[in-house]
């Protein structure tokens, strides 16, 4: 038995108006799970009284669902064997949201799941309801992976997510920078983040709440312990707090540059990973140069951000940023000024690929 979702929302705004569409809902809901459930045991999940469900029970039965009250023992509220039905309190804004999430390019370790609930999302909405929203799964495409990034290589990112499910403490062989220095450290997880295509773990470790990049986790092994992380926060707010202490500015610094026109469009360009603000520009100078300025996360930064340039961008702020720019360049100069390629250590080049 399953009745058109269409006919039964207009029975609970209709027959049913004055009540909370929402309670009975959740009602139906609870019955199509468990088939027979005590009016007490359903007054308590809803918390509400044992009278409010026998009046809910009523106005369900007058909308036209198979539903009603045995006594006895064994009794409780019944939901005929068989009934279905596809009303989940969702607004069409709120099926379209889910279906395009389901539809992104790329979904991660969720990408399957997402994909198919989204079809069976798509199948089960009322024969009027699927057109709007299937012009939105075709119209709106979520992709995930950043400009010129080569995906990931996740292959711990099951061995995580099974530990997530189980709840589980987890030990990592993790690699700050190669292969070569990855150990062993034993970690209780909060949850996993995907931030602009790139995927975290977060968990505590040692009591400390810390992300580790996955693809950096080169091996991982379930310990069968539970987790015992150091608080009762969820994941959005250490995720928050790690992000923010990571994006604070340190030794933040104001460069002032003189650049050649033709390149000014591609220095506004510079990865905001290295910037703390946007460019601004301040005049033009009499040789034509345009004067521009930004915050920089670090001195650092900026060096390695601006070298590329060459002669097309001249640092005049800070004196110790225009100091290590030269001192950066007069190195190179030294490299290439001092060896002739002629006569440099063949062994210290790689082997040469077989073609494919």
């Amino acid at each position: 038995m399953r009745p058109h979702t269409g006919h039964v929302l207009s029975c609970f705004s209709g027959i049913l108006r004055g009540v909370r569409s929402d309670r009975l809902l959740a009602t139906l809901l609870l019955l199509q799970t468990h088939g027979r459930l005590p009016a007490p045991e359903i007054a308590r999940r809803l918390e509400v009284s044992t009278r409010t469900v026998h009046r809910d029970v009523e106005a369900l039965s007058a909308a036209g669902v198979p539903v009603y009250c045995e006594r006895g023992r064994r009794g409780g509220v019944v939901l005929v064997e068989g009934y279905r039905t596809d009303v989940t309190g969702m607004t069409d804004e709120e099926v379209r949201a889910l279906v395009a999430l389901g539809s992104s390019a790329d979904g991660g370790v969720l990408g399957p799941a997402l994909a198919s609930a989204s079809r069976k999302l798509l199948a089960a909405l009322p024969e009027a309801r699927r057109p709007g929203v299937d012009r939105a799964r075709r119209r709106l495409l979520v992709e995930h992976q950043g400009w010129r990034r080569a995906p990931e290589d996740l292959p711990a990112l099951a061995g995580l997510d099974a530990a997530l499910v189980a709840d589980e403490r987890v030990r990592l062989r993790y690699a700050t920078g190669d292969a070569a220095t990855a150990t062993w450290r034993t970690v209780d997880p909060y949850g996993l983040v995907s931030k602009a295509g790139t995927w975290y773990l977060v968990a505590a470790h040692r009591g400390t709440p810390k992300m580790y990049r996955v693809s950096r986790v080169r091996e991982v092994a379930a310990t069968g312990v539970p987790a015992r992380r150091p608080d009762e926060r969820d994941l959005a707010e250490v995720w928050a707090e790690l992000r923010d202490r990571l994006e604070a500015p340190s030794a933040e610094v104001e460069v002032r540059v003189l650049v050649d026109p033709a390149w000014a469009g591609t220095l506004r360009r510079v990865p905001l990973a290295v910037l703390a603000g946007p460019w601004r520009t301040e005049n033009t100078a009499p040789d034509g140069r345009e004067h521009l300025v930004a915050p920089f996360r670090s001195l650092l930064a900026a060096r390695a951000a601006l070298l590329g340039y060459a002669e097309a961008v001249e640092v005049f702020e800070p004196p110790e940023l225009r100091d290590e720019m030269a001192a950066a360049a007069a190195r190179v100069v030294a490299l290439y000024a001092t060896r002739d390629p002629r006569q440099l250590d063949r062994s210290l080049l790689p082997e040469p690929r077989p073609p494919d």
